[in-house]
């Protein structure tokens, strides 16, 4: 038993949203009760005692797409690359680098990742991954890294057409294998979906192969409508819109996650409401492509559920809500929008989604829910109260806020201290495995 208390707490639970002096107490990977730290404290007496030191305690974050291949990137200059648009970028850096992706580098890249996940209080990552060097292994690869670190995880490969069928078959039976994989697995710390790349390097036969091979209770992850490029080549290669072709090729669906949707119309919006499919925002890789800004605002007002990611952006998510925040005001040039359409999408949207893959109750405090905590570093210069959490959110945390984070009841950091990881030992793999890629990259 333990208990993680003298602190502000956060559950996200409508019956007790706040509570100034709280207390979560855990038993094994599940919260046994929430109160008072003074009645928790009485209860289960002799309990393990993490002190919150009057910091703020809340449910660990969800990042619902998460680009874990693009660890290496940080600083990598690649000759000759010049971007003029989205595809330059996509085909200039990142298939280039996913191209050269050794095993062990994938590997790497996935415990570089969860590293700062762990700093960043993220407990449960919606990983999209691509490595065409190494395909094969290449998500029972991630998942070692997940299990050592103790990270929550659902993985994907992207499929693809882009670097030929074979290695789009090869692609759709590695998805295949870890789906199977996941659902045997009954730790409810992985699962797995049918990872795609997005409409424009996707034809028709892949997409059926994807579908044949896909086994029961998944769905998938796919980029859509991500740059113009996708929709125009959609319009002009089958007479359709992105969401329709998915539609009729039966993609859509409750558990089906599609990122960024920015060239999407209403009748879209309405499909993607009706076939209950999933939607995730990413506001800094929208803005750093120079894709455009989604209609964010608008899907959520549809009743689509939907969540907010990274893209690999950044492993923080609070970094994500803060420029949604502002992205959304500026590009509507209304200062009222988005204060309570992205506060939904991460504290509720990501944990409906996650919750269609997971188990236990995640992105909440409450009994019986998964037993991912965090404690903030964070004392209020203002009044703090259940109607204004989130403004103190947004405008006096960051992931960096960060002390102690918790994920099915395992402590990985506590007083920023990771436990039980050789954080050194670690990054010097990680250094010596990207100054391999770099070199191959550029060779």
């Amino acid at each position: 038993m333990r208990i993680v208390g003298n602190g502000r707490l956060v559950t996200r639970t409508e019956e007790m949203p706040y509570l100034e002096n709280g207390a979560v107490a855990l038993e094994g990977n599940v919260i046994k009760k929430v109160g008072t730290l003074e009645e928790l404290k009485k209860e289960f007496a002799g309990a393990e005692f993490i002190d919150a030191k009057g910091g703020v305690i809340m449910p660990a974050f969800i990042n619902v797409h998460e680009h874990i291949y693009s660890a290496m990137a940080r600083g990598l200059s690649i000759n000759g690359y010049n971007p003029k648009g989205f595809l330059d970028i996509l085909d200039g850096m990142w298939w280039t680098i996913d191209r050269h992706l050794s095993l062990e580098q994938t590997r790497q890249s996935a415990r570089a990742t969860y590293l700062d996940c762990i700093k960043n209080g993220v407990t449960t990552v919606f990983d999209h991954h691509a490595s065409f060097g190494a395909i094969s292994g290449s998500l029972f690869a991630i998942e070692e890294a997940a299990k050592e670190l103790g990270v929550r995880s659902c993985l994907c490969y992207e499929i693809s057409d882009r670097d030929g069928k074979d290695k789009a078959r090869a692609s759709v039976r590695e998805n295949a294998e870890f789906i199977r994989h996941a659902l045997a697995d009954d730790t409810d710390m992985i699962a797995a979906m049918m990872g795609m790349h997005a409409s424009f390097t996707l034809s028709n036969e892949t997409m059926e192969l994807a579908a044949s091979e896909k086994p029961e209770g998944v769905g998938y992850h796919i980029h859509v409508a991500e740059g113009i490029e996708d929709l125009h080549d959609c319009l002009n290669k089958y007479g359709k819109r992105i969401i329709d072709r998915l539609m009729d090729c039966d993609i859509l669906g409750e558990k089906t996650l599609t990122a960024h949707c920015i060239y999407v119309n209403p009748h879209e919006m309405e499909l993607l409401r009706d076939t209950g499919t999933m939607v995730v925002h990413n506001p800094e890789s929208n803005m750093g492509n120079a894709c455009g800004c989604p209609p964010t605002m608008e899907i959520v007002k549809y009743g689509i559920l939907t969540g907010l990611g990274t893209d690999g952006y950044t492993h923080d998510m609070l970094e994500s809500y803060k420029v949604a925040n502002i992205l959304h005001k500026h590009h509507l040039c209304n200062p009222n929008a988005a204060w309570a359409e992205v506060p939904k999408m991460l504290f509720e949207g990501n944990a409906a989604i996650a919750n269609r893959y997971f188990k236990r109750p995640l992105g909440v405090l409450k009994e019986g829910a998964a037993a991912d905590v965090i404690v903030m570093d964070y004392n209020p210069l203002t009044p703090m109260h259940a109607s204004n959490i989130n403004s103190h959110i947004l405008f006096g945390m960051s992931g960096h806020s960060v002390v102690t984070t918790i994920c099915n009841g395992k402590v990985l950091m506590k007083d920023r201290e990771l436990i039980g990881v050789d954080e050194e030992k670690v990054w010097a793999d990680v250094r010596e495995e990207a100054a391999k890629l770099w070199k191959s990259i550029n060779a």
